[in-house]
């Protein structure tokens, strides 16, 4: 996976040719690392477009879900991109529930994996606190269903963020943001298909919050993953890919 930068965005993208764009938008500790299995599975078929969102970067007035989602906007005003199929887990799903609301005519479907918008008590439980490096390692192993998932790299990555304070204050400072933004009343505006994949262990945004999205979403289908928790994508990737292709299948034509 090649890493582009220009015009202070960094992103990947798998086919500039393709029209079809799916845009993947990760969470407040998520990596590239964390859609390895989507780009590679669906990067030559589409425009796969993962743009690296700088939380822990943005100035700290800026670090809020206005400041990200106006990050996103910008990416994709200078990419010129007008139509996007959007995927966001968690803190990304978040984002994509916004983007939607404030741009629906550019988006064609919606796809969310273990959002947050609904349920955010998870925001602060969650947050893995500074610690030593065990303590970390079992906190972000907590978020997957099997522990083997949270590699050593990633968790040193997490471990890293936590132990930086500029790099806290932002996440915190999103992570209020996000609380501060239940967005339940204004789902039913959402009209494009919507696809909902879920954990059926995930701890953090468990399934009665995927429920609700799909009774509050009129035009969206629910699919839960088993022995999975809160980044599908991550922990089976092959069963989520085939839920995936065959929605999209479906609605990009």
């Amino acid at each position: 996976m090649v890493v582009r930068e220009e015009s202070n965005f960094k992103y990947i993208e798998t086919n500039p040719e393709s029209k079809d764009v799916l845009l993947l938008l990760h969470g407040l500790f998520g990596a590239l690392s964390n859609f390895q299995g989507i780009i590679g599975h669906f990067g030559q078929k589409y425009n796969v477009v993962v743009p690296i969102i700088p939380i822990t970067e943005l100035p700290l007035l800026s670090a809020t879900l206005g400041g990200i989602l106006e990050h996103v906007e910008k990416f994709l005003k200078f990419k010129k991109i007008q139509k996007v199929n959007v995927l966001g887990n968690s803190l990304g799903g978040h984002i994509s529930l916004l983007y939607t609301l404030k741009n629906r005519d550019t988006v064609n479907s919606l796809i969310l994996t273990g959002s947050s918008g609904l349920f955010e008590e998870a925001m602060g439980s969650s947050y893995p606190k500074r610690g030593t490096f065990e303590y970390i390692k079992n906190k972000t192993a907590d978020t997957f269903y099997d522990p083997a998932v949270a590699t050593d790299e990633l968790v040193d990555e997490v471990f890293k963020t936590v132990n930086d304070r500029s790099k806290v204050l932002r996440i915190l400072s999103t992570a209020k943001s996000a609380i501060r933004h239940n967005i339940g009343d204004k789902l039913s505006s959402i009209k494009c298909p919507t696809l909902l994949i879920w954990g059926n262990q995930d701890k953090v945004t468990p399934p009665f919050v995927a429920h609700k999205f799909h009774e509050l979403i009129e035009n969206s289908e629910l699919h839960f993953l088993d022995k999975c928790g809160h980044a599908p994508m991550m922990e089976l990737p092959d069963e989520f890919n085939i839920i995936l292709e065959q929605f999209l299948n479906k609605h990009i034509k």
